[in-house]
């Protein structure tokens, strides 16, 4: 059930020889992101359990989730980018429905990252998926 963002990402995920043009890929897909503008980078936007400072503003347009996301870290930022393409677009009702961990594990980045950065990314899955549900 991904959006067609993410496939393209799964798909150049397939292509890529191993976890270091991965890693750099993820990385990428985080600097080609628009950053937050530190008006954001509020405690209440900022989402905790993440070794990184990490913010996500969530940003719904009729019944579509979309959101804005920053981190100190260029990897947790690439990640945000990734969580970003999973998720942004899908009826507010259907976030729930995304297996994250299913999707995320196709990337392979649950074989990859540290623990740390593991539980930082069910965080910020968690955080998204509250926010689309408390404005479903």
């Amino acid at each position: 059930m991904a959006t067609e963002a993410f496939e393209e990402i799964a798909e150049t995920f397939e292509f890529l020889e191993d976890w270091e043009e991965r890693y750099r890929h993820v990385i990428e897909l985080g600097k080609a992101m628009p950053p937050l503008d530190d008006s954001f980078k509020v405690p209440t936007l900022k989402v905790q359990g993440c070794a990184s400072q990490v913010w996500l503003r969530p940003m719904i347009e009729g019944n579509r989730f979309d959101f804005q996301g920053d981190s100190d870290a260029l990897i947790v930022r690439g990640l945000i980018a990734v969580l970003h393409a999973l998720y942004s677009g899908l009826p507010l009702a259907e976030v729930a429905k995304v297996d994250a961990t299913a999707e995320l594990g196709r990337l392979g980045l649950n074989d990859h990252l540290s623990s740390q950065r593991s539980n930082g990314l069910r965080a910020m899955v968690a955080r998204i998926r509250e926010e689309a549900a408390s404005r479903a």
